[in-house]
């Protein structure tokens, strides 16, 4: 038994040692013992065996016998944003209150990419998967209904099965018409003055054009074109975007909607090579929450998605048996400049 232990323990092992039948032990640590009248001392003593010699579930062969692993997926574009990154800790919270496992991973904003990733974590025998934010759900949706597999769409809606979102459209009126009220009266915003920066051709970008349209003409009464810079997702791209109007302009405008995190990055690059004259005056409103944007030199006026609410609706409609492909929008929540709030990643727990 002693090269045995070299590796972790299985039930067997724990069996030779406990001097109990593979089945007790197996009614121990899955918690069903009590049921089976096992004793008390018995229970205490495989349990204490369990963590002595690291004894692990293996969720493999678990899921071959029961048709059920307690692997959950949760497939991203990219992990590293605050809205990202707090959508998983918050999913792996949700996971975990279940007894389940989560696992995390990300594709990329690339489509064949997303498929492959989702057919992968198909073959580990995951039994449920949330898409968030996907280039392409419909494609994700195929090869999950090929493996006969549940799944449901978060952030970007899907049209094959249920998908949870932003209220994207009133975000962005409730950003836009923020962004205007920030000026006082004797200095109005004139509507080539408010631009957008960002975004990309998917129906986030859409709604929240729209929203800001809407409200421009509601409260300017004009909405030139030329004020919609769509430059993707890329810090880069918006970065090259903002330098080409400085070098056109010569100068910003008054006031930016830049559409999510990710561009707002990119705006910081380009903050980084002029002088703090250049911001100034300006007002700028960011579709994405980051605490670090409220101790800029100018007012950062953002919205936050709420995680906790579309993450807790789609769990709730993953327990329906047969769900419509329905769009069910969670409204976001508007955070006025110089706001820090608390968020999931303030639940890490600190090492001394």
């Amino acid at each position: 038994m002693k090269n045995a232990m070299r590796k972790k323990a299985t039930i067997y092992d724990l069996s030779v040692l406990s001097g109990s039948s593979p089945s007790t032990v197996s009614a121990v640590l899955n918690g069903t013992w009590r049921k089976r009248r096992i004793k008390e001392a018995t229970a205490a003593l495989i349990r204490e065996l369990a963590e002595k010699y690291q004894y692990t579930a293996n969720r493999q062969a678990q899921g071959l016998r029961s048709s059920r692993s307690g692997l959950v997926g949760l497939l991203l574009p990219v992990h590293d944003n605050r809205y990202f990154s707090s959508m998983a800790q918050t999913f792996e919270a949700h996971v975990r209150s279940k007894g389940q496992c989560p696992i995390v991973v990300s594709a990329s904003r690339d489509p064949q990419e997303e498929r492959e990733t989702a057919a992968t974590l198909i073959s580990y025998s995951i039994d449920e998967l949330f898409i968030c934010g996907a280039t392409d759900p419909d494609g994700v949706h195929e090869v999950c209904e090929k493996a006969g597999l549940k799944h449901i769409n978060i952030d970007l809606p899907g049209s094959k099965v249920p998908s949870v979102i932003s209220d994207n459209y009133e975000g962005a009126r409730m950003l836009t018409e923020a962004i205007i009220r920030q000026f006082p009266a004797d200095k109005p915003l004139a509507p080539e003055e408010l631009y957008l920066f960002g975004g990309r051709n998917d129906h986030a970008s859409h709604e929240r054009i729209r929203g800001f349209r809407a409200v421009k003409r509601d409260l300017l009464a004009g909405d030139p074109d030329i004020c919609i810079q769509t430059t993707g997702y890329s810090p880069n791209n918006t970065r090259l975007a903002f330098e080409a109007f400085y070098e056109r302009e010569g100068r910003l405008p008054r006031a930016l909607f830049v559409n999510s995190s990710i561009n707002f990055e990119g705006f910081l690059r380009f903050m980084a090579g002029h002088p703090h004259e250049t911001f100034s005056d300006m007002v700028v409103g960011c579709y994405d929450y980051d605490p670090f944007a409220s101790f800029l030199p100018f007012p950062v006026i953002m919205i936050r998605q709420d995680i906790e609410s579309m993450l807790a609706k789609a769990f709730e409609v993953m327990e329906e048996p047969r769900p419509a492909p329905t769009v069910h929008m969670i409204r976001p929540e508007l955070i006025k400049p110089r706001t820090a709030l608390a968020g999931p990643l303030d639940a890490l727990k600190d090492i001394d």
